[in-house]
């Protein structure tokens, strides 16, 4: 059912969209190094490896630059336009491809690249690798600003593997666990509403049963 609804809807969201990914692909050549997408290699699901599709919106060689595969605030790597694409999340959208064909759903664990996923225990990816990735989930809605809690930190990576890798496995797996077609739909509704108002604490009222969350991310 849900894989239904994943084609069903991603292709509709491919045709309402269509004016809007076509415009973003205009500016995307004629600005910045002329790059329109970014491909890179995520693990998937049933741990096969898959192609995410993004806009580009930082420096061809970032990975090998900088904060390697971190991205921080006010990152310089990020080009003038990509700065606009990652705050609206519009470089996600190329992954309705993705969840047409099947390598993502709506909904899920996001997809990480091979680095960061051996980060996790193994009990961890293990649990993770019996649903497709998603384009948005519980992690990504809480860590929607992650670039703010590594901001100012003298060792972002450091900060990243002992702080935010565990809390977000933890969101992770209780989604696995908890799975059904109602979370399937709040997710999607939960998203929708602190991409439109960012400032929005509805994360703590729509989700109430979470992990219990660190007191450095209490805030």
């Amino acid at each position: 059912m849900r894989r239904l609804i994943d084609i069903f809807f991603s292709f509709i969201a491919i045709i309402i969209l269509f004016t809007l990914l076509l415009l973003t692909m205009l500016i995307l050549r004629c600005s910045g190094e002329g790059e329109i997408f970014y491909v890179q290699k995520r693990i998937g699901y049933k741990g096969v490896q898959f192609g995410v599709l993004k806009f580009a919106t930082m420096l061809k060689n970032s990975p090998n630059i900088g904060a390697g595969e971190i991205t921080l605030k006010e990152d310089p790597r990020v080009l003038p336009i990509g700065r606009f694409l990652r705050k609206s999340k519009l470089n996600e959208l190329p992954q309705l491809w993705n969840i047409f064909i099947g390598d993502m759903s709506i909904v899920g664990p996001r997809p990480m690249v091979q680095n960061t996923f051996q980060n996790y225990s193994e009990t961890t990816r293990l649990k993770l690798n019996t649903v497709r990735p998603g384009l948005t989930g519980i992690g990504s809605i809480f860590f929607r600003n992650e670039e703010d809690y590594l901001r100012e930190k003298a060792d972002p990576s450091k900060f990243y593997r002992e702080h935010i890798i565990p809390y977000k496995s933890k969101l992770e797996v209780w989604f696995v666990e908890n799975q059904s077609l109602s979370l399937y739909i709040k997710i999607i509704v939960v998203t929708a509403w602190v991409v439109i108002f960012p400032s929005s604490k509805v994360f703590d009222s729509a989700f109430r049963k979470l992990p219990k969350k660190p007191v450095i991310f209490q805030k």
